[in-house]
């Protein structure tokens, strides 16, 4: 599983009768990829069929965030819905404003699609330029920070993107933005989230994934109502759920009977 470290020490341990790594999983931060080729051993994951499900969610996490739909569910359920107010719980409109896309791969592309029902203006920041924009246009960072109303995270864990998003660039946030992240954790640095939250520079965020992660019950940003957390649902569909569990049992498999992967991180292993 993606929570389960697998290093050095436990290739270690499992000595020569580790044959394959199968992680149910697209992304491989929690693998050390480049000790597992050294060895020889090949490593899995589940690539491609989690896209669809997980720009679903960034969706609805853009959505529930920008029209504040968790804090309208407590007020209900406290008891406080007393009659209807022109200035109750107003949110962030999201049509025709401007999306930011950190990260271009196969769901940043995917969330960018989904933009086009609302008429908004896609911005995107990647290494290289996307032939397949999905009509959105590349931006370097700093810009694509300033302009947008909402920005949503898809890159991966590395050493590259590990607290990407601090204090710096919250600070070049334009004032009111809301932040989506359906990527990994680490990517955001929580302390930093929490003083852009609190001050009210960030209109609001809604996360998927956290730092750490499970995020402790009594984490200060789950005290923040413009904060929504939910429990890596990313590819949580029964669909996507269940040909992820398949990939990886193929991919196991086809490691302990001496096959080559179908799904492999690292093809160079196989020489």
């Amino acid at each position: 599983m993606l929570t389960d470290r697998i290093d050095g020490e436990v290739m270690d341990a499992a000595d020569q009768q580790l044959r394959v790594i199968s992680n149910f999983a697209v992304g491989v931060d929690n693998v050390d990829v480049a000790e597992a080729t050294r060895r020889k051993i090949p490593v899995g994951h589940t690539p491609g069929i989690l896209t669809e499900a997980t720009a679903d969610l960034a969706w609805t996490l853009l959505m529930a965030a920008a029209r504040r739909i968790t804090e309208g569910d407590r007020y209900v359920r406290a008891g406080k819905w007393r009659t209807w107010e022109p200035q109750l719980l107003l949110g962030a409109a999201v049509h025709g404003a401007t999306l930011g896309i950190v990260g271009f791969g196969r769901i940043g592309r995917a969330v960018a699609r989904r933009a086009k029902g609302f008429d908004m203006r896609v911005l995107y920041s990647s290494r290289s330029e996307m032939a397949d924009s999905e009509g959105a246009t590349r931006v370097e960072l700093p810009e694509l920070l300033r302009e947008s109303d909402f920005v949503s995270i898809h890159v991966p864990l590395n050493a590259e993107t590990h607290h990407l998003f601090g204090a710096a660039a919250f600070g070049q946030m334009k004032r009111g933005a809301i932040l989506v992240n359906t990527a990994r954790g680490p990517v955001v640095d929580p302390v930093a989230l929490y003083d852009a939250l609190a001050s009210g520079h960030l209109g609001g965020t809604a996360l998927d994934v956290t730092e750490p992660e499970p995020l402790p019950a009594d984490h200060p940003l789950l005290r923040l109502a413009n904060c929504i957390v939910v429990p890596h649902l990313g590819s949580a569909t029964s669909a996507t759920r269940d040909r992820m569990a398949r990939m990886a049992a193929e991919n196991l498999l086809a490691g302990v009977s001496g096959q080559r992967l179908p799904y492999c991180v690292n093809p160079e292993v196989y020489g």
